[in-house]
């Protein structure tokens, strides 16, 4: 058979046998489309090669790569020679096979069972640690075998930025590392392309390390630093909650609307949905699509929209209410929100998520210091967040000083 694959020219080098192979860079780049291609590609090619995708932490397979594979061997009408199970993706007309895993879940002994594998390809390796990157070296050691890796960079220190950084500037043999961004894929949708030049005009903070594949070198700036993990859970009924939230959006802005809950001085965050240019008449219904019980709870508002909350309350929102706001009132919901012993966010929730890695305090220019002001950017999903636990917040004296300097 004869299969055309469009390939960005970048990607041709990776196409000759490497050892390591390392790609990265920032959002829009298309490094994890271009290596699923080509890794149903090889499977296509060699029947019985052995492949496993690995993350650092994979609590189910709805997070690994594997919607991602399928979606791939649908696209190229070559679903009929392949199995795919709950679990794994086989080639039928040979041994090959591929299998999605969980660095974390493995030992030093149990990780033995990948000895005879082709290929690994290690999927947000910038998460990956310099225990699990020293486990799975040797371990992938059949003749020819190859290992992958596509990350968006975050510290230099990172186990695989080190690893690689470290093995080019040596001129180490067997290795293969590129730096891809957005303008680097031929085929960045038009939808993602908006939202590079959204980010590039109004949040020109973050910009390099999102879009440009920049070091995050403002941790220490980041309002939320330490503060919260990415978790998969499920609500429970001795939950307090829920507590709904929405900030309204203009025309650049995402209408956000978020769902929390409270147990064991923990924060729970497991609905957070948004769309950009949402019009009033259609708000209520969009909404509660993701949620359908929406209507059945209080929602706190931004009270600065008086009249889209007299709407909304009757056009199928009928228990919205405008949240009580204070001097200072900002600072006071960032600093409740750091109270909690840590903020869990769902992996549905991508947008709250980007947001609190993003949020930020100034940083001053000239000395580098970090001032005591948040920047108001990255802030539309946190802010739906503070206006839903608005009765839980108590206003303080010196809000400022005091929401830059609990939990640093």
């Amino acid at each position: 058979m004869e299969l055309e694959i469009k390939t960005p020219r970048w990607f041709l080098p990776y196409l000759e046998p490497k050892r390591y192979k390392g790609i990265k860079g920032g959002r829009g780049s298309g490094k994890s489309h271009t290596v699923g291609e080509a890794l149903v590609e090889k499977m296509i090619m060699q029947p019985n090669c052995k492949m496993v995708c690995i993350r650092e932490i994979q609590r189910s397979l709805k997070f690994s790569s594997k919607a991602l594979i399928e979606s791939k061997i649908q696209a190229f009408g070559v679903s009929h020679l392949f199995d795919i199970t709950q679990n794994e993706i086989k080639r039928i007309g040979g041994e090959g096979i591929m299998i999605f895993q969980g660095m974390q879940d493995h030992t030093a002994d149990s990780i033995k069972s990948l000895e005879g594998f082709d290929l690994a390809w290690v999927e947000e390796a910038q998460n990956l640690s310099h225990r699990s990157l020293q486990l799975l070296r040797p371990t992938i050691r059949k003749a020819g075998s190859e290992i992958w890796f596509t990350w968006n960079p975050d510290q230099e220190t990172d186990a695989v930025d080190a690893f690689f950084n470290e093995a080019i500037a040596n001129n180490a043999d067997g290795f293969l590392l590129s730096h891809v961004n957005y303008d680097a894929n031929p085929f960045l949708p038009d939808e993602l392309l908006k939202e590079m030049e959204y980010d590039r005009r109004y949040n020109s903070s973050t910009f390099d390390h999102v879009w440009n594949g920049a070091y995050n070198i403002k941790s220490d700036a980041q309002v939320f630093n330490g503060k919260y993990c990415i978790e998969d859970f499920e609500p429970k009924s001795n939950w307090n909650g829920p507590y709904h939230g929405m900030d309204f959006g203009f025309a650049q802005d995402p209408t956000a609307v978020v769902r929390c809950w409270v147990y064991q001085n923990c924060l729970y965050v497991d609905r957070s949905f948004g769309k950009v240019g949402l019009e009033l008449d259609d708000t209520a219904q969009f909404f509660l699509k993701d949620i359908p019980n929406l209507s059945q709870y209080t929602l706190r508002a931004d009270s600065a929209r008086p009249e889209s909350i007299s709407y909304l309350k009757r056009h199928g929102l009928p228990r919205i209410e405008g949240v009580k706001k204070w001097k200072g009132s900002v600072e006071d919901g960032i600093a409740h929100i750091k109270s909690y012993d840590k903020v869990v966010i769902h992996p549905d929730c991508e947008e709250i998520a980007k947001e609190f890695r993003l949020y930020s305090y100034k940083v001053d220019k000239h000395s580098g210091d970090i001032l005591p002001e948040v920047l108001d950017e990255n802030n539309h999903y946190i802010d739906a967040l503070r206006y839903a636990l608005n009765p839980l917040i108590q206003p303080s004296g010196s809000f400022k000083q005091a929401a830059f300097n609990l939990y640093r």
